[in-house]
């Protein structure tokens, strides 16, 4: 049984969060989901089977799992993750596994994804504040995730983004 039910897994499971650099539409979604669970169905670390899961939030985040009890990911096996899910980018037509972007939400309710400067430009012009709703890509355990992966920009690691340019 190497996959298994997100809501099922303890808060200490591991947790990977990849945000795609674009909202997917229903094929690409459909695509990245069924990538994933072929990839999670013979996960394996050190020829163990891997207790796993995942979840696609917003239409933009996709969060794996691990539970760590029975055997722990591997850096082999989450090398292997890393290449599925970068092999994916050109059919899906988005990034998945680029670093230093920021995500939260606008105003009119859409996620973006900036790079740290334009985040803190974007406070500077009175756009992000301390209440924007960002996202916490940098999540290590399901406990993180479900207590902090969705916050305010003043209660996560993002206010120093923006800390030195709001008054």
């Amino acid at each position: 049984m190497p996959t298994t039910r997100f809501d099922d897994l303890p808060e200490s499971a591991r947790v990977w969060v990849y945000g795609s650099s674009r909202n997917l539409d229903d094929s690409q979604t459909k695509r990245l989901l069924a990538a994933v669970d072929d990839f999670l169905d013979s996960w394996k670390a050190h020829g163990v089977p891997l207790t796993s899961a995942r979840v696609w939030t917003d239409g933009r985040f996709i969060t794996i799992a691990v539970d760590q009890r029975q055997e722990g990911a591997s850096g082999c096996s989450i090398d292997g993750l890393f290449r599925t899910l970068k092999a994916l980018e050109t059919e899906i037509g988005a990034e998945l596994v680029s670093s230093g972007r920021v995500y939260f939400r606008d105003r009119a309710g859409e996620i973006r994804a900036v790079t740290r400067d334009e985040f803190g430009e974007l406070a500077a012009a009175g756009e992000i504040g301390p209440d924007t709703e960002v996202f916490d890509l940098s999540v290590t355990s399901l406990g993180e995730w479900r207590a902090r992966f969705r916050s305010r920009t003043a209660d996560s690691w993002h206010a120093s983004l923006i800390s030195h340019r709001v008054t």
